[in-house]
């Protein structure tokens, strides 16, 4: 079965009670949803705590999922992107954005490896291992590591429109490989 077609049978099992329900959309939707949080929070210890708060609510609001009122992923995306915002909110200030410990490394040790587990993921990693290393690296810091362009501009010593060159000529480079 299609995965997409299998997340609102999920949801509903977790309505009924099923923990082995839970387990199979936090192994599915775990990274995604991380990526979320991080995004808008720019701190991988806060964004771990939002998707810790978003599963519990998941769990409990199961029942309210309603697939006619849309998708299964963005009805997930919402709840972890309240829980983001509430601890925005309870925190009373920005989130600090120079977290040291970014680096290259990436935001899951276990993504890179979920992520190759598919055909789709395979050619990704094909193709962005035959990018240029800046376009990559640019890549990899805006939408793995949830940074603004300003901010990889600031943490590369760069010109803005430099790493955004390098971010767009890398997409396009992707696109044309995955095509």
């Amino acid at each position: 079965m299609d995965y997409a077609a299998e997340l609102p049978d999920l949801i509903a099992a977790i309505a009924s009670g099923e923990r082995r329900a839970l387990r199979l959309v936090y192994e599915r939707q775990s990274v995604r949803l991380f990526g979320v949080a991080n995004a808008i929070l720019r701190d991988r210890d806060a964004a771990a705590d939002a998707l810790h708060d978003a599963f519990v609510k998941i769990a409990r609001r199961a029942g309210q999922f309603d697939p006619a009122r849309g998708s299964a992923e963005a009805w997930l995306g919402s709840i972890v992107r309240h829980a983001a915002l509430d601890l925005v909110r309870a925190r009373g200030r920005e989130i600090p954005t120079d977290d040291p410990g970014l680096g290259d490394e990436a935001i899951d040790p276990e993504a890179e490896e979920r992520l190759t587990a598919t055909e789709d993921g395979r050619r990704l990693r094909e193709c962005l291992a035959g990018l240029e290393p800046k376009n990559r690296d640019g890549i990899i810091l805006a939408y793995v590591h949830g940074l603004s362009h300003a901010q990889i501009a600031a943490r590369l010593a760069l010109p803005l429109g430099t790493v955004k060159s390098w971010i767009r000529r890398g997409l396009l480079a992707l696109r044309e490989c995955l095509a």
